[in-house]
């Protein structure tokens, strides 16, 4: 089973490479570094930095340096962090996982990117009632596919093995902005309408209903935002408009399906593997357009996050994986070794018996610099 651990350039350039890559193979015992290409903001503590504990991270940054030639003319371009300075992290990165038998792979977070959505509002998602979501990119929007094919392409010349694509989707509501606020219960209900996209590319899409559609959501939603006791009343999608909703938020799916085709078929162009990320897993993606059977034969993997505390549960999470037609010897699990979900190597050491069991080629663990030393132990004797 290969095995890496994800972590951020930062975690690099703050403890060096000896540090950064000696706890990786002598202590955590990978053979493989994902390292995040271009990441979402945060504020995040780490344990065992030498420098700081706590650091933000800049919304919607790159971890590495564009190539100019690639994005002449471009509005959506991936914007270098300034943690980075004048550095290319992940050139020091290849370089050093060459040296020491490691592989690389690209954490590349593509349609949640706030940086890009506030400097080019058009690109994001737009609700019923036309606001638009600018911490997201739209996957519809031919801007944002054409920056997500091009941004995968710059990762070949880094000699990187997998694209671990998170964010190729549509987001709901409640994704991705400090101090978002809901002081009113809105209900299931409203804030999965809030969350579909009517954009003009997402309209189109949807064919000669999709006007009639936003109509019926916009009512809907407004009828549930002025009254408490409708917000609160359960109603299934399918059912309003006689079907029609659903029949919108189902061309999102193949949005979402023939993006990934064609960032799939970039990374096939560089040597490359590209790795979906489907967090939530089986029955949670459908308003995000994920569709997994069609996924499945779209990317050439899928992966998951294996938070639990038992085995038993990461167990039950991939069976669910393989009812939707995503087997295991197609997949990637992330765990966590820390004590939110571990509480002894033996746990984690079971977990990843589990996924032997199963045949599943691979295993990632979160995350490098926000977890104590310790944990990195906790891997290296799970492993071997």
């Amino acid at each position: 089973m290969e095995s890496s651990v994800l972590a951020f350039a930062t975690d690099l350039i703050d403890e060096g490479a000896d540090t950064f890559f000696g706890n990786l193979t002598d202590r955590a015992g990978v053979g493989g570094v994902t390292l995040a290409s271009v990441y979402h903001e945060a504020r995040d503590v780490f344990p065992h930095n030498p420098r700081r504990v706590i650091r933000y991270l800049e919304p919607g940054a790159a971890y590495f340096r564009p190539d100019p030639a690639r994005w002449a003319g471009r509005r959506l371009t991936p914007l270098p962090s300034t943690a980075i300075g004048d550095r290319d992290p992940f050139a020091e990165a290849a370089e050093q996982a060459r040296r020491r038998g490691l592989k690389l792979h690209a954490w590349t977070v593509f349609c949640h990117n706030d940086r890009l959505g506030f400097r080019h509002p058009d690109v994001s998602p737009e609700n019923a009632f036309g606001d638009r979501h600018l911490t997201e990119l739209c996957p519809a929007n031919p801007e944002v596919r054409e920056y997500a094919t091009t941004l995968v392409g710059e990762f070949a010349r880094y000699g990187v093995d997998a694209i671990r694509a998170e964010s190729l989707h549509f987001h709901g509501l409640r994704h991705g902005y400090h101090h978002e606020r809901y002081f009113e219960e809105l209900g299931p209900v409203a804030e999965a309408l809030l969350g579909v996209c009517f954009c003009p590319h997402c309209l189109a899409n949807a064919g000669p209903d999709a006007e009639h559609v936003r109509t019926v959501v916009r009512d809907e939603l407004r009828a549930r935002l002025a009254d408490e006791r409708r917000a609160a009343e359960p109603v299934a999608l399918d059912e309003l408009a006689d079907g029609a909703v659903a029949a919108y938020i189902d061309a999102s799916a193949r949005t979402v399906t023939s993006l990934a085709a064609e960032v799939a078929e970039a990374a096939t162009a560089g040597g490359m593997r590209l790795t979906f990320m489907d967090g939530g897993g089986p029955g949670t993606g459908w308003l995000s357009g994920i569709d997994l059977p069609a996924l499945a034969k779209t990317a050439h993997q899928i992966e998951t996050l294996g938070y639990a505390t038992t085995p038993e549960a990461v167990r039950e999470k991939l069976a669910a994986f393989a009812l939707h037609g995503v087997r295991p010897e197609e997949m990637a699990v992330i765990l966590r070794p820390m004590a939110s979900d571990c509480d002894s190597p033996e746990n984690l050491a079971a977990k990843i018996a589990v996924l032997r069991d199963l045949g599943l080629p691979e295993v990632e663990f979160y995350n490098y610099g926000l977890m104590r030393l310790t944990s990195m132990d906790r891997i290296g004797h799970a492993l071997h």
